[in-house]
């Protein structure tokens, strides 16, 4: 039953009939948490579940709100605290058990609370919300006010609880923090301070995190500077200063999971990394906690991550994923775990009951265990969990008893309707999505994801089982339903198809067929009546692309079991024509639709706007597709995507949305009279409903929540519940004995299930093994391995029946086909043997053009891809080489190329340069103006200087001022500096250096930043002298080989003339030295043969025929050439080069022996020897002149060579002084740019500095604030507890004046019972509980101080009674005693509350002292370090890094004592020094002659003027002697001091008795003033009284004046001459009277007056001061 409810439907009249909530069946997806010893809760969608451990019954407090948030108990209150899920969510408070809202906590959070926790003392609650505030806040829960409140942007919070010793402290952890919060309290203001832990690393060391604002103050490099912090290096400034850390230097810490409190303040956390750390409350030291031994190596546990951790005494209880629950022994630091108990999933959270004699065991998909403590240890199991939410419910027929659900996993569960609790369960074990049960048999159908509907037999509730299964396509199932009188089941796929099943079991569930609508069925609504001998079939689909809807109405009669195979094709598609299929849309969108029973209406959900239609159906028949119109539409008052049902009897229409709420209306009118809110929209709403066929109960299924309700009406009767009641009575009479036969045929089937089971696999396997076709053997054996659909089969079957209809048609065409395939291969094989030319490929051969096609687009599809892929690489390639060719050579204004020698391996490189910038050159022209200025004006002041001195100097040193000044010209003419103070040799290269600022003299950031252009100048001018003459020597180079060639082209033709095998050496440029060919790709570079075109290859061909037809032609042509060649040689004349190529010719005679020559022959032999031997001889001539040509002409080359080699290295050791020089000036603005990098460190640190002294000191105002009001709100306290106490002590004191008038025995005997206090009994724990509870007596809170404040009154009007008055008494003297004890004890009462104030009032003023003074301390820390930091600065300054030339051997020490600390040595000349030191020894030698003559004379002088002294000094002494011996007196003191031994004891003792007398008159002083303070005190009251008295007397006296005036008046109305002068006498007795009073009061007033000032002057001197800092 549902309590605490608030009314909801107010607009309902009174009486009318309504539903409540009579049960709700959820499981937690929060932690389970205890209310008492006995029962737990946990919320479930809108509600919030209790239920009693031992008893198992169920209570449900519903959130009228929606959703149920966060959940929180407090046990000691017995209260639940929850949020709601909505914009500016609420925080409700109910009692338990009697489940009333005790307040509603209100605060200004926007989206939604995540950590709710009450302290275990007192009435505080903790809340804690994320996005967007991430406020945590304390609230008095009984008051619904926020105390104090906290925001911290970005923290996100796993728990947080209070510490159940000290309610002051609340700690908050998450996966990478943990932080324990400190609540303050002053009066009625509370404050929360937070201190974070700081957690080890990973490895469980401890990390040392040194300060950062402060960490290197006195440390300091002798060569490089002060050492700044990192923060400072970095360039930090602001609040991010204080905690940067780089990123090297950042360690991972450990990630705790869960934490818990000890009874002594301390915090044992677990850590993901299986650490356990103990955390010290007050501290918040950190100590990783030891593991003594490990536990046994399992396979499911290796190391114990803690997720949830629960205290117990001598260690806490831990769970980690392998679902154990272990029991850590803590012993000082280390810690031994055992095994406690084992659950069969991972365990999420453990808690115990507030006896402890309880452990409540969580897992992770919500089971919950009871682990009960005892001699005989229990484990029991309250939840048992379920698998995801539900997706389906429905009535087991007839829906008064039991109902089944399904989730998404296949879990099929039933259920007892009259308390929601498990009767069984089974598992299919599948992926499922509806499910039905059917009304005329005792059975159940499941849908799948897979396509299958399983079939339950639910006749046994306690033991459902699987009986049937049909696999019917392979898309999902989106729908099941059974028509009203259970003889269809029609099934509805995501793909469209409508699947009717025969309900009976006895049919084996026989598919009768299906039919075709829209994919993506929406819902399936039937109208089965008894009176019809059909069932009508509506389905809605919708319009895709389009905002309509479309319904699709068929009918199926009752007899199509019988005539199934008529009705159906050979597929199993039932024919439109039998089914009178009819088609209908909607103009706009619906989400669910319905048809009535009468088959004259359709009711309509719309999805885009909040409406519910009904649409009038046509009576005539039609053809196509009519279009529908709303009939009647009303406002469905729902939130969205929403569902309609109709009744069992059809005169009721349930809605249900995303909204959470479900209306009934009247099916005729569309009236809403009952309506229900059982879930949220937070949770999307509702899923699914379900009306039981009586109507009495509704199953309300929630979407996300996984929250089951069950809805009953309340005040149901009149003719809704006939209606309900008779339709049900005679359905359920209709279909008795359908139900009997059924159930007794599934009865039969259970106990033949075995036998069935190989039936099935029987006919299963015979449908696989039809006969078919060869062409479709391969897909049959493929798919014999698999389940085949019933879609599929009824496929194979009709090919199967198509195969044996057309066996002769396919037998020729096989034919075909096979000699077809002959004489391709035989094409083939003759293609193999034709030429290249005439040769096809083998895809030209093929037969399929569409798959020649195809393959071709695939191939060119292939060929694009890659081209594409490589053009892109190139592009990518050619960029990349572009960037970097812009970057190194392009940009370059000298390219950097080298120089080698021609015979020795040397090389020298030039200098690489880029074109100065636009700002670079307007920069250098700048600071060039600006020297020269600088020049200018000191050139002028030297001028005013020295014609001011020369004006006053004497005539006759003209000459000599003039010679000065031409020296001095001199001097500022050559201003350059020597190298050795220049600090490089730039001046070597001729480079001018007049401009730069001398070493010495560079203090500020601007001649630093102008120095470092000038040597940027430098270095360019340096590498532009060495670039020119690396020029001059290439232009030499150039020419040296250019004269080489050209020798060359002459030793060629003299080795060519002389026939020798030498080689000519011909020097090259290499790449190195001309690196522009590396950028060019010669011919001969590419290795792979250039991709020519067709076209372009045959036009290339037909050129070269050409020309190659054209030198023919002209060779043939050319007879004057040919001529020459035959006759001459080709020349006109010989040439003497020719001499060694000519040879006589012999003549012809020759050939014969020399026996048979002539005489002429003779003769022409001896001229033909003649000849050959001058020639011989002017060839030896010409070879030898040849030969030393040739030996000439490579001795110059040699020469010319050796020299520019010569020269070159000379220009490689320019380079290398260059380069030097070019280092050495990179080194000077090396050391300027870190001087400058320092600097700018230096005033980072100093900013960052004053921005912490800005916030400290803006913190120090906040804190001196807060110091201030502090000691104002504790002196308002103690003046308040200063009266409270001294009216106490007064109630005490005049308490024998008030009974003064009694007996004194009397008075002493009541003031004995005045004295008396009742004594309270505490309530005694149990021996067996209090050695359980850890945490023992908790501390006392402002609840259990009311409630031993009213025990005690209790008590007190025990002691009241009459019977314990004393013997004697009267009664009202008793009743004034009783009155004025119960004001005493009250009083007290109110004392010792402002006296626990006062200590915290006090404790919190000391902390806020202590507060000011550390921001204080830091503060006046900040100043000391800025000090610091400036003097370094300074000192920075002054002290320059100069960069000097030093010579080898020039400085030489002695002993070889090095000095490495220059800290308080300074550079100057060393000529200033020598002619320093020469004009010193000068004037030192003139000053000792001189003091030595002084010295002689004054020595006399001393010696005589010391005597006289003396002799003064001794006269004076016996003067004052005899003077002593004449005045000397002798006192009492002096002669106790010479006569008494113990003179210090004596002294001693005299001093103690003076202090006792001190102690004596400072304790009466005191007692006087507080006597004092009494008597100020009681005139204070008494002067009260008087004035009291006064102001009656005064309007006593108003009255009687008034009364006289009448009387007066009466008097002189009758002339009553007596009463007037009676009157006047006593009205003249009563001004005198009146006159002694106030002359009376006005005297007690100025004595009181006196009295205050005094008793305030002596509070002033003894109250402490309190001096503000």
């Amino acid at each position: 039953m549902v309590q605490g409810r608030e009314r909801e439907d107010s607009h309902q009249v009174s009486g009318s009939p309504s539903l409540f909530v009579r049960w709700v069946q959820g499981f937690p997806k929060q932690n389970v948490q205890f209310v008492n010893n006995e029962t737990i809760c946990y919320p479930s969608g809108n509600y919030i579940i209790f239920i009693n451990i031992k008893t198992k019954e169920k209570t449900v407090l519903q959130c009228v709100s929606g959703i149920v948030g966060i959940v929180a108990t407090n046990i000691p209150c017995e209260v639940v605290a929850f949020s709601d899920r909505r914009l500016k969510p609420l925080i409700y408070i109910y009692n338990f058990p009697g489940m009333t809202r005790r307040t509603k906590l209100k605060g200004n959070i926007l989206l939604d609370y995540t950590l709710l926790t009450f302290s275990h003392c007192g009435t505080y609650l903790a809340s804690y919300s994320t996005l967007p505030e991430y406020e945590l806040a304390l609230w008095n829960w009984e008051s619904h006010v926020i105390l104090c409140k906290k925001s911290q942007p970005g923290v996100d919070v796993s728990q947080m609880t209070f510490n159940p010793m000290n309610w002051h402290q609340l700690c908050l952890s998450s996966s990478n923090a943990v932080t324990v919060w400190n609540i303050e309290r002053s009066n009625q203001e509370h404050y929360l301070k937070p201190k974070s832990v700081k957690l080890p690393a990973e490895d469980g060391s401890i990390v040392d995190e040194t300060d950062i604002i402060f960490t290197h103050s006195l440390l300091k490099d002798p060569i490089y500077g002060p050492v700044l912090p990192l923060s400072a290096i970095a360039g930090l400034v602001g609040e991010e200063a204080e905690t940067f850390r780089p990123k090297d230097d950042l360690c991972p810490l450990l990630h705790p999971t869960m934490h818990c409190w000890t009874p002594s303040s301390d915090l044992y956390v677990g850590c993901e990394e299986g650490h356990l750390l103990m955390i010290n409350g007050d501290t918040l030291k950190v100590t990783v906690l030891n593991k003594t031994e490990e536990p046994p190596p399992l396979d499911r546990r290796n190391i114990i991550t803690p997720i949830t951790l629960a205290y117990q005494k001598e260690g806490v209880l831990a769970s980690g994923i392998d679902g154990f629950v272990y029991s850590f022994l803590i012993k000082d630091s280390s810690y031994k775990v055992q095994d406690f108990t084992e659950v069969e999933e991972p365990v999420e959270h453990l808690t115990f009951s507030p006896n402890y004699k309880m452990l409540l065991i969580q897992t992770e998909k919500g089971s919950t265990y009871i682990y009960t403590f005892g001699e005989e240890p229990t484990l029991d199991k309250i939840l048992a969990s379920c698998d995801g939410n539900f997706q389906a419910i429905d009535f087991i027929t007839p829906g008064n008893s039991h109902f089944m659900t399904l989730t998404g996993s296949g879990d099929v569960g039933i259920w007892l309707l009259d308390d929601g609790s498990p009767v069984s369960r089974i598992s299919l074990n599948t992926l499922s999505t509806v499910l039905a049960c059917c009304p005329s048999s005792p059975s159940a159908a499941v849908g799948t994801v897979g396509g299958s509907v399983h079939f339950l037999d639910v006749a046994d509730v306690n033991s459902p089982r699987e009986v049937h299964k049909a696999f019917l396509s392979k898309a999902s199932v989106q729908d099941v339903i059974y028509d009203q009188r259970g003889m269809y089941l029609l099934a509805g796929t995501s793909e469209g198809y409508i699947f009717v099943i025969n309900a009976k079991p006895s049919s084996s569930f026989q598919i009768l067929g299906y039919t075709e609508v829209g994919k993506g069925v929406l819902q399936i609504s039937t109208v089965s009546l008894l009176e019809t001998d059909i069932v009508e079939v509506m389905v809605l689909t919708p319009l895709p692309k389009t905002d309509r809807s479309r319904l699709e109405i068929f009918t199926l009669p009752l007899i199509l079991p019988q005539v199934a195979a008529a009705f159906a094709d050979e597929r199993g598609k039932l024919r439109d024509e039998f089914i009178h299929r009819y088609l209908y849309e909607i103009e706009h969108a619906l989400s669910s639709a319905v048809l009535d029973f009468q088959s004259q209406r359709i009711f309509g959900f719309c999805s885009h706007v909040p409406y519910i239609c009904s649409y009038l159906l046509p009576k005539k028949e039609h053809t196509g597709i009519c279009i529908l119109k709303p009939f009647q539409k009303v406002q469905s008052k729902h939130y969205g995507y929403g569902k309609l049902y109709l009744s069992s009897h059809g005169l009721w229409l349930l809605t249900a949305a995303k909204g959470g709420i479900l209306y009934i209306r009247d099916a005729y009118t569309l009236e809403m009279f009952a309506r229900c809110r059982s879930h949220s929209y937070q949770a999307q709403g509702i899923r699914s409903l379900k009306a039981s066929m009586d109507g009495q109960d509704i199953l309300v299924n929630g979407r996300n929540d996984g929250t089951l309700v069950c809805l009953k009406w309340k005040r149901f009767g009149g003719v809704l519940a006939t209606e309900s009641l008779d339709h049900c009575l005679k359905l359920l009479t209709s279909l008795n004995t359908t139900m009997n036969e059924e159930s007794a045929y599934i009865r039969r089937m259970r106990r033949d299930s075995l036998d069935l089971g190989s039936d099935n696999e029987k006919t299963a396997s015979g449908i696989k093994l039809l006969n078919i076709d060869s062409s479709q053997e391969e897909l049959v054996s493929a798919q014999d391995m698999k389940e085949i659909s019933w879609m599929e089969a009824k496929g194979q079957e009709a090919i199967k029946k198509e195969v044996n209809q057309f066996s002769k048609k396919r037998r020729e065409i096989k034919k075909g086909i096979k000699a077809l395939a002959k004489t391709v291969q035989s094409m083939m094989e003759e293609n193999e043997t034709v030429g290249h030319i005439a040769k096809l490929e083998q895809q030209e051969l093929s037969l399929d053009l569409e798959e020649l096609e195809r393959l071709h687009d695939e191939s060119e599809e292939e060929v694009a891809k890659i081209r594409k892929d490589a053009e892109m690489d190139n592009l990518a390639k050619r960029y990349l080489a572009e960037l970097i060719k812009e970057e190194c050579w392009n940009s370059m204004a000298v390219k950097g190329r080298a120089l080698k020698c021609f015979h020795i391996p040397c090389t020298v490189e030039n200098f690489p340069m880029k074109e100065r910038t636009a700002e670079e050159m307007k920069e250098l022209e700048k600071v060039l103006q600006q020297k020269k200025i600088e020049t200018e004006c000191l050139k002028l002041r030297k001028e005013i200087v020295e014609a001011q001195s020369a004006a006053s100097l004497a005539n006759n040193h003209h000459e000599e001022d003039d010679e000065e000044e031409e020296e001095e010209n001199v001097t500022t003419k050559d201003t350059n500096l020597p190298n050795y103070l220049l600090g490089s040799l730039s001046t070597d290269f001729g480079v001018d250096t007049s401009f730069l600022s001398s070493q010495l003299e560079l203090h500020s950031r601007e001649e630093k930043i102008n120095q470092i252009i000038l040597l940027k100048d430098i270095i360019y001018k340096v590498k532009t002298v060495f670039n020119n003459e690396f020029n001059a020597a290439y232009k030499q180079k150039e020419f040296e080989i250019a004269r080489v060639k050209e020798r060359n082209v002459r030793i060629q033709e003299i080795i060519l003339d002389l026939e020798l095998e030498e080689t000519v050496w011909q020097p090259e440029f290499e790449d190195c030295e001309k690196p522009e060919r590396t950028l060019v790709v010669e011919d001969s570079e590419i290795t792979v043969s250039k991709h020519v075109k067709p076209w372009k290859k045959a036009k290339d061909e037909l050129i070269t025929a050409h020309r190659i037809e054209k030198w023919i032609t002209f060779q043939s042509s050319d007879m004057r050439h040919r001529a020459l060649m035959d006759m001459m040689g080709g020349v006109l004349e010989v040439k003497k080069e020719d001499i060694l190529r000519m040879v006589i010719p012999q003549p012809a005679f020759m050939a014969k022996p020399d026996a048979v020559w002539s005489e002429e022959e003779r003769k022409q032999f001896k001229e033909y020897e003649k000849k050959v031997k001058e020639l011989n001889e002017e060839k030896d001539k010409y070879r030898k002149s040849l030969e030393a040509e040739l030996k000439k002409l490579q001795n110059s080359i040699q020469e010319s060579t050796q020299a520019f080699d010569e020269h070159l290295k000379r220009l490689f050791e320019r380079r290398v002084k260059a380069e030097m020089v070019v280092n050495q000036e990179e080194l000077k603005i090396a050391n300027l740019i870190f001087s400058l990098l320092l600097d700018e460190e230096l005033n980072s640190r100093e900013l960052c500095l004053n921005n912490y002294l800005a916030r400290n000191q803006e913190q120090k105002i906040q804190t001196s604030e807060a110091v201030r009001n502090a000691k104002e709100d504790l002196d308002m306290y103690k003046e308040h507890y200063d009266n409270l106490l001294a009216e106490d002590k007064v109630l005490d004191r005049s308490f024998k004046k008030e009974f003064s008038e009694i007996p004194m025995h009397q008075v002493d005997l009541l003031y004995k019972l005045f004295k008396r206090r009742p004594r309270i009994q505490k309530q005694k724990t149990h021996q067996d509980t209090a050695n359980i509870v850890p945490f023992g007596e908790r501390p006392g809170s402002d609840k259990s101080n009311k409630d031993a404040f009213a025990q005690l009154m209790k008590a007190m009007d025990e002691l009241d009674n009459i019977s314990n008055m004393p013997e004697g008494l009267d009664v009202s003297v008793w009743e004034h005693f009783c009155m004025t004890r119960r004001m005493k004890v009250e009083n007290e009462q109110k004392v010792k509350q402002k006296a626990a104030g006062l200590m915290e009032m006090v404790t919190f003023l000391r902390k806020r002292v202590e507060e000011d003074e550390k921001v204080q301390q830091n503060i006046e820390k900040v100043f000391r370090e800025l000090i610091l930091l400036q003097e370094e600065k300074v000192e920075f300054q002054l002290n320059l890094t100069i960069q000097i030339l030093l010579k080898q051997g020039q400085v030489e020490l002695e002993n070889f004592q090095l000095i490495l600390e220059y800290s308080d040595a300074i550079l100057i000349n060393k000529n200033i020094i020598e002619d320093l030191n020469s004009v010193i020894r000068a004037q030192g030698q003139k000053k000792v002659t001189s003091m030595v003559e002084s010295k002689d004379v004054h020595k006399g002088i001393f010696q005589i003027e010391w005597e006289h002294k003396k002799m003064e000094m001794e006269m004076e002494d016996l003067n004052q002697k005899a003077w002593d011996i004449q005045m000397l007196f002798f006192s009492r003191d002096r002669q106790k001091f010479l006569n008494e031994p113990q003179y210090e004891t004596l002294i001693g003792i005299q001093i103690g008795v003076m202090e006792q007398t001190i102690a004596v008159l400072d304790k009466t002083h005191k007692k006087n003033v507080e006597n004092c303070k009494k008597l100020l005190k009681k005139l204070g009251r008494f002067s009260n009284h008087k004035d009291v008295a006064n102001y009656t007397l005064s309007c006593n006296l108003r009255e009687e004046l008034v009364a006289v005036s009448e009387r007066r008046d009466i008097c002189n109305a009758i002339g009553s001459k007596l009463t007037c002068e009676k009157i006047a006498k006593e009205r003249y007795e009563n001004m005198m009277q009146q006159q002694k009073l106030t002359n009376i009061s006005k005297q007690q007033a100025e004595q009181i007056s006196i009295l205050q000032a005094e008793v305030e002057r002596l509070r002033m001197r003894t109250f402490p001061a309190l001096v503000p800092m």
